[in-house]
């Protein structure tokens, strides 16, 4: 476990009682990248939700939702900025590498390399949303899903929806 916080701001300071996962549903995330999007608490839980299409991931922290991983097949063809647009209503403007990551200091969302479902003529997607946090660092944001979805890529996940 992670010992608690100090931080010499007061007695009223919260801390996160809990270990950062290193890992999400089985894909590997940068826990130092993770934390600061954690709310403080006293237990962290990582559920998944997987259907045929879309594998969800979500992270809550004193039993509340704090952030979400998605992985999702979309039709081939369109860009980062048109799946972003099924998966929140909020404006993420800040795009990297080609528009291939598109970001905002509480989400993110990536287009992965290689990951094509011929037969359905869909490509993998994945994103990041930090529902539970207060801190937004879009910088970290872009860290965190062009590594997210790196990962992604090296799963059985990239190799399609199956039959």
């Amino acid at each position: 476990m992670l010992a608690p916080v100090v931080t010499g701001c007061g007695a009223d300071e919260e801390s996160r009682d809990y270990s950062v996962p290193k890992s999400l549903c089985g894909i590997r995330v940068d826990a130092e990248e993770l934390t600061p999007f954690l709310p403080p608490g006293k237990k962290l839980s990582v559920k998944p939700d997987v259907e045929p299409a879309t594998a969800w991931c979500d992270v809550s922290v004193d039993g509340k939702l704090a952030v979400r991983t998605v992985q999702t097949w979309w039709t081939s063809g369109h860009d980062t900025a048109y799946f972003l647009r099924s998966q929140t209503l909020e404006r993420v403007e800040e795009s990297a590498d080609a528009g291939r990551y598109v970001y905002s200091g509480w989400q993110a969302f990536g287009k992965t390399e290689g990951c094509v479902d011929e037969k359905r003529e869909q490509e993998l997607y994945t994103g990041i949303q930090a529902y539970g946090s207060d801190h937004g660092d879009a910088d970290a944001m872009k860290r965190l899903i062009a590594s997210f979805t790196k990962e992604v890529e090296k799963t059985d996940a990239c190799d399609g929806m199956g039959s």
